[in-house]
């Protein structure tokens, strides 16, 4: 495929995060590029992300390998292994990171600026896999939001 601008790509927004976990990605703007390509097996977004917006909630896949690539602007990755303190890393333009499913560190960047951020975002391995997140009672799995006691999150109605 020739050249592709990821902007041409309508955005979406938020999560299907259950209420309050959604708020602090509520405006955060994704596009899905591997649906472009036609990627089965890979996943890519590309996110935007307005000051004081998250990523995500600070999560880990037990399956699913992760990769981000700063383009514009700056982040803070938070990351750690849950029940530790996490530690905080500011992201600049061409800066990279990954995690490998399974490896237990939680992560998500957050916008501190006053000005837009953008990152690629690519994944492979179980896309419909599960995992959880450190600083909530929340696991996901390809059923769903549960607590981290089994019972499930109220499916969006």
């Amino acid at each position: 495929m020739p050249k592709f601008d990821p902007t041409a790509i309508p955005a979406a927004c938020g999560s299907d995060y259950p209420p309050p976990y959604d708020a602090p990605v509520a405006s955060r703007q994704y596009r899905r590029m591997a649906p472009v390509f036609g990627f089965g097996a890979l996943g890519a977004s590309y996110v935007t992300l307005e000051p004081g917006v998250w990523s995500s909630q600070r999560h880990w896949h037990d399956e699913e390998d992760e990769l981000v690539v700063m383009v514009a602007g700056t982040a803070v990755l938070i990351e750690g292994r849950e029940g530790e303190a996490p530690t905080r890393t500011l992201l600049s333009p061409g800066d990279v990171c990954g995690w490998a499913g399974g490896d237990g560190i939680a992560h998500h960047l957050v916008n501190e600026s006053d000005a837009d951020c953008t990152f690629v975002a690519v994944s492979a391995g179980n896309a419909q896999g599960s995992g959880g997140y450190a600083d909530i009672d929340m696991l996901f799995a390809a059923d769903g939001y549960f607590h981290k006691d089994g019972r499930p999150y109220p499916a969006e109605a």
